[in-house]
């Protein structure tokens, strides 16, 4: 009789031992970044000269928590296209949108010396001037020390089709090798203006992802459509 029982037990531990590892299979679980192809919203332009908006497709990118993202900017105030006169210019404004959600650090391009005139016709003069002596004006300040920053959203007003010269003063003297860089653009009809394939070109050892361009109108005059549309591009790419 106790062989029985024991006889019983064992065959009941058996069959608890396969339930088990049959419970505990193996799986895979895979995350999957979404890839959106967004239309830019248009913004900012001081002395800017119409061209077709154009995007690129997005690249996929692991989600970041924000602490090693970088959002550098150039952007002007004063006499404004469409707009008048403004007290915070139109790139700063998308710039801060971008910082709050990435979490981001914030920092600004400027001028070593400011002679950029304040009045909109004679700054597109002085930006067309420098187009064609292929400038680099002189920034203020060193830039934060890259090496901890894995991404960097790089944004300016369009001028005359292309970034400001002192944009390439930006992207020559500092060292973007590795780096993702994803750059945004203000306008009133430039659209993205290139910036993307410009920036390639000019850091070709980073990875440059799509841009957004913002109508300059709309970052003073629509900010909660822009914010919208600064938060879907974002999304978009991961972060």
């Amino acid at each position: 009789m106790k062989n029985l029982i024991g006889t019983m037990l064992a065959c009941v531990m058996i069959l608890s031992l396969a339930g088990c590892g049959k419970s505990r299979s193996d799986r895979s679980l895979t995350a999957e970044t979404d890839t959106v192809l967004t239309t830019p919203v248009e913004n900012d332009v001081t002395g800017t000269e119409p061209a077709q908006t154009e995007t690129t497709g997005v690249a996929e990118v692991n989600e970041s928590d924000g602490s090693n993202i970088l959002v550098l900017y150039f952007s002007r105030t004063g006499e404004q296209y469409t707009v008048g006169v403004i007290d915070k210019g139109n790139t700063a404004i998308v710039a801060e949108m971008i910082a709050e959600k990435t979490g981001g650090d914030l920092f600004e391009i400027l001028p070593k010396e400011d002679y950029y005139p304040y009045t909109y016709d004679e700054l597109t003069d002085v930006a067309k001037q420098e187009q064609n002596d292929n400038a680099r004006p002189e920034y203020k300040d060193d830039l934060p020390d890259l090496s901890g920053y894995d991404t960097v959203f790089i944004g300016a007003p369009v001028w005359w089709g292309d970034w400001p010269m002192i944009m390439y003063t930006v992207f020559e003297n500092n060292d973007f090798a590795g780096k993702t860089l994803i750059p945004f653009s203000t306008h009133e009809g430039s659209g993205l203006s290139g910036f993307d394939r410009k920036l390639s070109s000019a850091c070709p050892d980073s990875t440059v992802l799509d841009g957004l361009a913002v109508r300059g109108n709309d970052a003073q005059n629509d900010q909660e459509s822009v914010r919208e549309a600064v938060e879907t591009w974002v999304s978009g790419l991961g972060y």
